[in-house]
């Protein structure tokens, strides 16, 4: 190892329990090529407690030091002075978060909403659609909640028809997927609404397909991110969709409370906000905010939203692309040794084309809460129970961790 290489590496142990900023960080990783050790220079910038392996990025991810300390800094900075005139900084802050997270996403700033997380941003949706009897909703059955349920509620209340589509359980290319929302669409359907990847199968739609098949018909076409955003390299602009929805505590590693409602420009006008808060103006007025108008929600944690933006900095740095490259090696590798484990059926295709970072398995005979707790207590595996045992590496994980991660599972279903 050159001398410069050591100093780097040195350097890093010495900063590696304190906050380092992406430009501090960014030599770091420079120095170092590739491979594992990169990824465990990654996963330094984690607070991760020894002896703990998170892998549940389908619902809460940890955030990077240099995100946790810019809430903190921004946080005791409104505490020591909560005056207008000190808080007239974080307008500033507000959009440059906005602007960062449409560049991540190849759209407008005009149209990201910096709402609290998927599910305010799906409810955005599904009540601020124009719909009526006759009308209908298409979901897939296996959408979250807020982006299922809440239209079943929105039905009864204004009378149109929800139609919910299975798709193959083991689907073998996305054209068995596609054909499923094909054949459901009629001429009275106003709306597709579907999720990017299931949280419970870990199943990957063709959302560009399905989103032009959908615009073709002149129907509406939302797609709820919420297991992409952050995971993998999403260009919103080319997916074709007219409404995203996400949250920046899960693959995008960012602040909590604080998610994103992506409106297609043309859509902008049709769609009613859910709350009006100090903000809203005339008609004229209201309008020319763009997608902000499904933000006056009201005071909000500025320190929050303006570390969006350096969450945005933490994916820039090692690269969008590198990022879900990273993330599907290790679900593959995750796959691959789940697989082997006695009874094991996997629920998640092993094609990454047809998955993200989610991965699913049951094993025969074993009781899947059981397996997920004692993964944890023994070995501390952190995982949840969902459709199976569910496990979802990110960027702050490493092979070794994979490794540990199937020998307990292997342990504990033994």
């Amino acid at each position: 190892m050159d001398a410069t290489r050591r100093w780097f590496l040195r350097g890093w142990r010495y900063v590696g329990a304190a906050a380092v900023s992406v430009e501090q960080l960014r030599p770091m990783l420079a120095a170092v090529a590739g491979g594992e050790q990169y990824w465990n220079l990654v996963k330094e910038q984690f607070p991760l407690r020894p002896g703990k392996i998170p892998m549940n990025a389908a619902n809460l991810c940890p955030s990077p030091r240099s995100v946790a300390e810019r809430v903190a800094e921004l946080t005791r900075d409104l505490d020591g002075d909560v005056s207008f005139q000190n808080r007239e900084k974080f307008s500033a802050t507000l959009e440059e978060s906005r602007r960062k997270v449409a560049g991540q996403l190849g759209v407008l700033a005009e149209e990201i909403a910096l709402v609290r997380n998927t599910s305010e941003a799906n409810n955005t949706v599904n009540n601020g659609i124009s719909l009526k009897a006759g009308d209908e909703v298409v979901l897939w059955d296996q959408n979250h909640p807020t982006n299922n349920v809440a239209w079943q509620v929105r039905a009864a209340r204004f009378g149109f028809t929800v139609k919910r589509v299975a798709t193959p359980p083991a689907p073998r290319e996305a054209g068995e997927l596609l054909l499923a929302f094909e054949s459901a669409l009629t001429t009275r359907t106003r709306v597709l609404a579907i999720t990017h990847v299931s949280n419970s199968t870990g199943v990957r739609l063709p959302a560009r397909e399905l989103c032009e098949a959908a615009r073709r018909r002149g129907i509406w076409a939302h797609v709820d991110g919420a297991q992409t955003w952050g995971c993998l390299a999403v260009n919103l602009r080319e997916m074709g969709c007219d409404t995203y929805s996400a949250s920046a505590h899960k693959w995008f590693m960012g602040p909590k409370e604080a998610g994103i409602l992506y409106v297609r420009q043309e859509r902008i006008p049709e769609l009613w906000p859910n709350i009006v808060a100090p903000g809203w103006g005339q008609k004229a007025e209201t309008e020319a905010k763009g997608a902000r108008k499904f933000e006056t929600l009201g005071q909000r944690d500025d320190a929050c939203l303006a570390s969006v933006a350096t969450a945005v900095d933490f994916h820039r740095m090692i690269g969008y692309d590198r990022v879900e490259q990273r993330v599907l090696e290790l679900a593959s590798a995750l796959k691959d040794g789940l697989k082997k484990v006695k009874g094991a059926k996997l629920g998640t295709p092993l094609e990454p084309n047809l998955s993200g970072g989610v991965c699913v398995a049951r094993f025969e005979g074993a009781d899947m809460q059981k397996v997920y707790r004692e993964i944890y207590v023994r070995h501390g595996i952190g995982g949840a129970a969902s459709g199976g045992l569910r496990l979802c590496p990110h960027v702050y994980n490493t092979m070794e961790d994979i490794e540990r991660a199937v020998r307990a599972v292997g342990e504990v279903v033994g």
